[in-house]
């Protein structure tokens, strides 16, 4: 790591902060619960898509006694097209965690701050920095990249035992009478002007001091090792009707998207699905089909995760009656009207399968 003037360092990155800044609705307030909003909702998303989510949160949600008394469904529903759906459902155990344990406020320092489900090292930093002004560093993506371009620290960023050697150093750097205001600049500076691609060096005021655009580092720096493969899984969505009304099944933990709803899931180690393997499966669990009941997808469906490649499929099967009482609590399915699912919480990939079909009446 070189050695350069940190007052300078902190200085430069206010004084651009200042010039160049994003006016965004959490940055006018100190309200500890729309930070943690806002921080919940940023993580793993750009500030444009999640933008119109935070508004509408704290449109639907103004307090945090609000949030708590809200349905998980309605949560849920609200968060969707955000993916990682496990922050939205932190969020809510956590509101109402601060409305019982702590009687709606949330705590002022940055240790009591992380006894708070959900809530790690970044985001308890940036509440406790940007609601109560504690001399604390945040220490995202943008600063990881920023402080090792600019310092030239070389450990990789995906190991956990370098951060506490960026860690120190963003503590170091962190102003006493200013860390809010140096802790947004430095996120700011790392999203918009030294950005992962294509960074604006020619005219970055840190240029001169700058380690990697003096070596020549400037793509090779921050060290960041590669993630495993994903993993590929087939889903085959049996979606069966039944006088214009659908069964859907809410999913359960252990798997992904754990309390949203979707359709009655056949998955394989196969994208493709035989027309009597399909039939074989809906009599195993109690459900006779004749093949004129069936259709076969129009097209293949596909959705990635972070850890894994969903390919999907959609069979629509036109009941000429209701399932049986039994097989709908061995499949946990309950019927549901186009309205009714209009309301549900939905994985994006059901969503635009719903809106493929012209099933949803409102899109």
């Amino acid at each position: 790591m070189q050695n350069i003037d940190n007052q300078l360092f902190t200085k430069s990155i206010i004084n651009w902060y200042e010039q160049h800044k994003r006016a965004l609705p959490w940055r006018e307030t100190t309200n500890p619960y729309f930070i943690w909003l806002s921080e919940v909702i940023l993580q793993q998303t750009r500030v444009n898509q999640g933008l119109p989510y935070y508004l509408k949160f704290t449109e639907a949600y103004p307090t945090i006694q609000d949030l708590a008394a809200a349905p998980e469904d309605e949560v849920l529903r609200l968060w969707q097209g955000l993916g990682y759906y496990s922050r939205a459902r932190n969020m809510h155990h956590t509101a109402r965690q601060v409305v019982s344990e702590y009687g709606g406020n949330f705590p002022r320092s940055y240790n009591e701050l992380l006894k708070l489900r959900g809530v790690g090292s970044y985001t308890a930093a940036a509440i406790a920095s940007f609601a109560f002004r504690e001399q604390v560093a945040v220490l995202d993506g943008n600063v990881f990249r920023v402080l090792a371009r600019v310092y030239g620290l070389t450990e990789d960023i995906a190991a956990p035992a370098s951060r506490k050697v960026f860690q120190q150093l963003a503590d170091s750097l962190v102003p006493a009478d200013t860390p809010d205001t140096f802790n947004q600049a430095i996120m700011e500076f790392g999203a918009i002007q030294c950005t992962p691609l294509m960074p604006d060096c020619m005219f970055c005021p840190l240029q001169q001091v700058c380690f990697a655009f003096n070596h020549g580092m400037v793509q090779e720096l921050p060290v960041k090792s590669k993630a495993k493969a994903a993993r590929q899984r087939y889903f085959h969505y049996f979606v069966f009707e039944w006088e214009g009304n659908y069964y859907m099944r809410k999913r359960l933990a252990g798997d992904i998207w754990q309390g949203l709803y979707d359709f009655y899931l056949f998955e394989t180690l196969d994208k493709t699905l035989e027309t009597e393997a399909i039939l074989a499966e809906l009599q195993a669990a109690g459900i006779e089909v004749k093949p004129t009941q069936l259709r076969l997808p129009a097209k293949d469906y596909k959705h990635v995760l972070s850890h894994q490649k969903i390919g999907a499929r959609f069979y629509l099967i036109k009941l000429k009656s209701r399932l049986r009482e039994e097989v709908m609590q061995e499949a946990r399915l309950a019927l549901y009207t186009a309205n009714e699912i209009e309301q549900l919480p939905k994985p994006i990939l059901i969503n635009s399968y719903l809106k493929d079909e012209n099933i949803l009446l409102n899109l």
